[in-house]
Order: C-alpha cells, then structure tokens, then sequence
C-alpha cells in the first residue's frame, strides 16, 4: 500500500472530515464498484476505460490470486492507479495503542481457536478507557472466550448471548475457572434487550454481525453506559432491504447501499485454506459456464440468480451439474459441448477475478465509510470516540474498532 500521511488516527473532528472526503470518493466512482463482474458479461466501465478492461481480462486466475489482498499494488493501466493512490490515503488509520493484558489465567484459551484467541489478545490489549471498567459486559458472547479473558480483580462481567447450548457450555467453564460471570440468555434485538444495559456496564463487541452491534450501539447510548468497544462485522447481516444510516451524516449522503453493496468490505479473503478456495474456485467456475449456458437457453443476456448448492454437487459430471440446475429453473438444456462450457467457465472465472480487483480497491474505503457512520453516530450520543485498527489484517480483515467513552 502507498506511504500514508503522518497524521491519519480518527478521532474529534477527524471523523467528520474522512467521512465526507470517503463519501465524496465513494459517490464519484460508484459506476466502478457497484457492478458485479460475476453477474455481467461487459461492465458498464469498461467502455470508458477500454485499455484498463484489455489488461485486466487477460491475466490469468493465478495472477488475480496472487493480488487479492494487495490491489494497491498492481501496475495496471490508468486510472487504476491513481484510484489506489487516493482509496489507499482515505484508507489509511492508525493502530490504537496496545496495552498488553496481564497473562492469562491457566488454560483459560482452551476451547478457543488459535486465531479467535489472538483476535481476543489484541482486541483486549487496544481496551483503554480514561476510567478503569467495573463491569463488563460481553454481547452476543457465545461461550464468553472474551468477557473471561478482560476480566481483572474487583470486575464483574455479564456474558448475553441467545444460544442457550452456548450458554450452558459459558458457564461450565466461568466455573470451573472460579470467576464472577453471568451468562445470560437473550435475544439482543428484543425490546426487553435494554433492561440488560446500565450506565454502570461497560459493553464489548467482537464481530457480532450487522444489526447485533448497532442494536449494541443504540441502547448503550440510551442506557447511558460512559464506555463501550466495538469491532464491527458482517455489515450485510441486517433485517432491512437496504442499509440504514445512524449518522446525520450519513443520513444526509446521496450513497444509497443495497445488501449486495454491504457485502462487498466482506469479499477479501485472508484465512480460508487451500483445499477451501479450491472448491471455491470450482463452484464458481462452474456456475459461471452455466450462465454461460442458461444465456443461450433463455435468449437472454441477463444473469440468472441460482440457489445454494450443497458442496457435493461439485463431485458431479458438469453435465449432471448443469442438467440438475437447469430442471431447477424450469430450463432443459438439450445436447451441449460440455467441455466447452466448463472450460469456459474457468477462463471466465479468471477475467472476473482480475475485473474485480478494480472494486478491491472500494472495498476499505466503503468499509470505512460504514464504521465512520458508527463512530459520527456515537459522537452524537455524547461519546468522545477512537477509531483505527487492532490487529493486522491477516489476522482478521475486520480488524476496525471504535471506542467510545463520555466524560
């Protein structure tokens, strides 16, 4: 990623200022990243920048691998680059401070994965506020890995969570290690969430999906709680047909997001393994060579929405796929070159890897953009708030925390 300014932490009248400038960015260029290389035989763009397209279409599936995670860097035609220059500026934010927790009691990660215990370490070590906790409270907690982990002498810690399995197993291990935790069953997004909250709690949110933070949000605010940390996730996870703005300022944008314009913060991919991303690469070779196929059957250049497929679909004959899935929309597909349909879909499979990497470049300063409305959110509320990171993100791409705290 380019050099980033000196001064790039996100607090006061920072927010408010990158807000708009990402607003300003994200408007002007939506004709690049809203449209799916996956649903369109040509972009729209593509007209407009017929060399950039050329370049991109050309290199192969393992070249488009090997940029996902690092689109800045790529020497593509204009204006490929001076779009990465300038996403990668209003990208850039600080990692908050690190205050390393005291060690961890004696096999208290068990039952924990390697790197969700490391996404709790360096989530817990970027926790400071001006007043030290007194209770915490941990939302949408699941076994509460993380609530046990802050919690010091003389603190009390509530664990909410909806899973009442989870619940069960909670509080087996808050015993076994002797501490001072509730593990409570609740829906959060019921109205009797916010008798949980009090101004005395102290409420934390690792990754809780889409409308499970922002719930958090709106009744810590209300309950009057002076602390609060959250890393937001999944930011498509939500009930409406549309993304909601919490923020004036985000209310008063002409950025209008549908689901699938949430999704796209959530399309990098860092952790998944080998074996994962080569049935990944399969199943979506394959149902690009069928919409290659149901084009032809429809006589229709339009993309065809096609339902979940279990994984063992995929240890079908590609002939089998097709037929099945065809009968699935009311299509027959009649004698085709099967060999050339597949082998179509991988090399369009590697033309819509390289096209995206286009909407790879939007993919933080939209995630941003949805963190910062949090932020300017909280701000009206009263809180002084911190946005930056608190792990590097091959630990986990969603690695943005806000913290927020009234005087």
């Amino acid at each position: 990623m380019p050099a980033r300014d000196a001064e790039t932490s996100l607090t006061g009248e920072h927010l408010l200022a990158r807000f708009q400038a990402l607003d300003a960015f994200l408007i002007e260029h939506q004709g690049l990243w809203r449209p799916r290389p996956f649903t369109h035989l040509h972009l729209p763009w593509e007209t407009q920048h017929p060399e950039m397209a050329r370049w991109l279409r050309q290199r192969s599936l393992a070249q488009a691998e090997s940029s996902h995670n690092q689109p800045y860097d790529l020497l593509a035609p204009a204006p490929f680059p001076q779009l990465a220059e300038q996403a990668a500026r209003l990208s850039a934010v600080d990692k908050l401070p690190a205050h390393p927790l005291d060690a961890a009691p004696h096999r208290l990660n068990v039952d924990v994965p390697g790197r969700k215990w490391q996404q709790i370490e360096a989530f817990g070590a970027a926790l400071h506020f001006a007043e030290t906790p007194r209770h915490w409270l941990d939302w949408c907690s699941g076994k509460g890995h993380l609530g046990r982990r802050l919690l010091q002498p003389d603190q009390q810690l509530t664990c909410l969570e909806y899973d009442t399995a989870l619940i069960t197993s909670g509080q087996a291990l808050s015993d076994h290690h002797r501490l001072p935790v509730t593990h409570r069953q609740q829906d959060v997004m019921a109205a009797d969430a916010a008798l949980q909250l009090g101004h005395q709690h102290t409420p934390v949110a690792l990754h809780a999906c889409g409308d499970l933070h922002v719930r958090l949000m709106q009744l810590a605010s209300a309950a009057g709680c002076k602390q609060l940390a959250v890393a937001p996730c999944c930011y498509n996870r939500t009930s409406a047909d549309h993304y909601q703005a919490l923020s004036s300022a985000a209310r008063a944008s002409a950025l209008r997001l549908s689901i699938e314009d949430l999704g796209l913060p959530l399309s990098e991919t860092v952790t998944a393994g080998a074996r994962v991303r080569h049935q990944r690469d399969i199943s979506m070779a394959r149902r690009l060579g069928f919409d290659g196929l149901q084009r032809q059957l429809r006589e229709c250049d339009e993309y065809l929405p096609t339902p979940s497929l279990p994984s063992h679909w995929l240890d079908k004959p590609f002939a089998d796929y097709c037929h099945e899935l065809a009968a699935l929309k009311g299509l027959s597909t009649g004698e085709q070159d099967w060999q050339a349909l597949e082998a179509q879909g991988w090399k369009r499979l590697a033309q819509v890897r390289n096209l995206e990497l286009l909407r790879g470049l939007f993919r933080r300063p939209l995630e941003i953009w949805l963190v910062l409305d949090r932020a300017l959110f909280l701000v009206e509320k009263g809180y002084n708030v911190r946005l930056g990171t608190f792990c590097e993100t091959p630990l986990t791409p969603r690695n943005l925390m806000v913290l927020a705290e009234r005087d």
